[in-house]
C-alpha cells in the first residue's frame, strides 16, 4: 500500500499544507489504495518538505513528481482536455503554487494574531520552556524567505491587489462551468481548490480570508472539490 507522509490535520483541513492536501486528492482519484502518516518535522524527508509518498521503491518527495509517478501507474489527471486547456490548466497551477501560496504564508507566518496558534500546533513536540525560542527562531527564517521571494516587501494594499486579480482570473473560469476545465475535476482543480481552501482556513480573521468568505461561488467551488473527492 502506498502511504503518503504529510502534514497532520489542522484547522479544519487534511492537512495544514495544501501542498499535502493535493497529494491526497491525486492518490484518492488515481484510485490505488493508501494511507497517511502524519509528520511534523520534514527535515529528514528528501527536499526536507512533505508531501512525500512511500512507493515499494522508494521516498517520492514533491506533489509534482508525485503527480508524474501516479501517471506512471495509469492515472489520467486531465482526461478529455485539449492541449490548449492543458496548458491553460499548467499555468493556473503555476499561479496558485507559485503566486498565491507566498501570500497563505505571509498571511498565517507574517500575522501576530496567526502566529500563537500556528507556533501552538505545529511545534507542539518542541518542550514547553524553549518552545517559544525555537518557533521564534523558525518564524524569523520563513519571514526572511519571503522577503527574499518578495512577497513580504508589498504593502497590504498591494498584497490583496495582487490576489485579487488571480482570484478575478479564477472566478471567470467558475463561470463556466463546476469545476476549473469543465464538469469534473482535474489537475488545475487539484492545485487551486487547496489554495483557496487554506487561504480560507487561516485561523484568524485576515483580509485573505474575509475575501474568501465573502465570495460564494468561490466557497461553494472549494466544498465542490472536498465533496466530489472524498478524502478518508
Amino acid at each position: 500500500m502506498l502511504t503518503l507522509l504529510t502534514f497532520p490535520s489542522a484547522f479544519g483541513q487534511f492537512s495544514a499544507s495544501p501542498f499535502c492536501v493535493k497529494a491526497a486528492y491525486m492518490l484518492q482519484l488515481s484510485k490505488q489504495p493508501w494511507q497517511r502518516s502524519d509528520l511534523l518535522d520534514p527535515r529528514k524527508m528528501p527536499h526536507r518538505k512533505l508531501p512525500v509518498l512511500r512507493t515499494p521503491e522508494r521516498l517520492m518527495p514533491d506533489s509534482d513528481a508525485i503527480r508524474s509517478w501516479l501517471e506512471a501507474q495509469g492515472a489520467e489527471f486531465d482526461a478529455g482536455l485539449s492541449d490548449v486547456q492543458k496548458g491553460q490548466s499548467r499555468a493556473l497551477i503555476r499561479m496558485a503554487e507559485d503566486h498565491l501560496y507566498f501570500h497563505i504564508v505571509m498571511d498565517r507566518w507574517g500575522n501576530d494574531e496567526v502566529w500563537p496558534v500556528l507556533r501552538d500546533t505545529f511545534f507542539t513536540t518542541i518542550p514547553t520552556l524553549i518552545r517559544k525560542p525555537v518557533s521564534n527562531s523558525i518564524r524569523k527564517s520563513v519571514l526572511k524567505g519571503l522577503d527574499m521571494q518578495g512577497v513580504s516587501r508589498f504593502s497590504e494594499t498591494e498584497r490583496l491587489d495582487r490576489v485579487e486579480r488571480d482570484l478575478q482570473a479564477i472566478s471567470a473560469f467558475l463561470w463556466q462551468s463546476p469545476f476549473l476545465m469543465g464538469e469534473a475535476p482535474t489537475s488545475a482543480d487539484l492545485s487551486v481548490g487547496p489554495m483557496l481552501a487554506a487561504m480560507r482556513a487561516t485561523p484568524a480573521e485576515t483580509p485573505l480570508t474575509r475575501r474568501i468568505d465573502g465570495d460564494k461561488m468561490l466557497c461553494d467551488y472549494i466544498d465542490r472539490i472536498d465533496q466530489t473527492i472524498r478524502l478518508p
